[in-house]
C-alpha cells in the first residue's frame, strides 16, 4: 500500500507518497514522469514519514537547509540507484554537471566512460524532486537544462540555496 499526501509549496502542488514508512515519491503537480512508482492502490493518510517529509519542506522552502532528510525507499534499476545517490552527494547550494555526473557513475561502475545522456535520463526520471537534488544539475556551461518540474522551478530552487548559476 502507498500512502500519498499534498503539499502546497510555493511552487506549486506537491504530491508526496510513502510505502513501509519511507518515502518513495516527491512530485510537482503536472510533472513529468508524475507517480511513475506509484502502485496501483494508493490512499490518501499523513503517516509520519509524510508529516516528517512536510517538515522538511516548510525548511526548505522558508530558506532554510533542514538538517534531516526522512527515510528514503529508491525504487529504480541499479543503474539509476547510482546516479541518484550521487545527486544526494551535491551539497546544498552547489551544482554540478552532467558530464562530472557521468564521470563519477562511471568511476561507481568501474567503468571507463559513460554517457551524459543515460545520466540525464536516470536523473529526469528521479522519483524524489527536491530531496534526491536533480536540480542541482546543470549543463557543462552552467546553463539550466531539464528538469522533469520545469526550468523555471530549478531556478527557483536553485535561488532558494543561493546557488550561482548561468541562464
Amino acid at each position: 500500500m502507498t500512502f500519498i499526501s499534498h503539499y502546497n509549496s510555493p511552487l506549486g502542488g506537491i504530491t508526496l507518497a510513502a510505502t513501509n514508512d519511507r518515502l518513495c515519491g516527491l512530485w510537482f503537480d503536472g510533472q513529468k514522469y508524475f507517480g511513475s512508482t506509484l502502485q496501483e492502490e494508493t490512499e490518501e493518510e499523513e503517516t509520519p514519514v509524510l508529516c516528517r517529509t512536510r517538515q522538511w519542506l516548510d525548511l526548505y522552502f522558508s530558506g532554510k537547509k533542514p538538517g534531516f532528510l526522512p527515510p528514503l525507499h529508491l525504487d529504480g534499476t541499479p543503474f539509476q540507484q547510482t546516479v541518484w545517490n550521487i545527486l544526494c552527494s551535491i551539497p546544498y547550494g552547489e551544482t554540478r554537471t552532467y558530464k562530472e555526473i557521468a564521470v563519477e557513475t562511471a568511476r561507481r561502475l568501474g567503468r571507463p566512460h559513460m554517457a551524459a545522456q543515460a545520466v540525464g535520463n536516470a536523473i529526469g526520471h528521479n522519483p524524489i524532486s527536491i530531496l534526491i537534488p536533480c536540480h542541482r544539475v546543470v549543463g557543462t556551461n552552467g546553463s539550466l537544462t531539464g528538469y522533469a518540474g520545469g526550468t523555471e522551478r530549478k531556478l527557483a530552487l536553485l535561488q532558494i540555496e543561493h546557488t550561482p548559476y548561468y541562464i
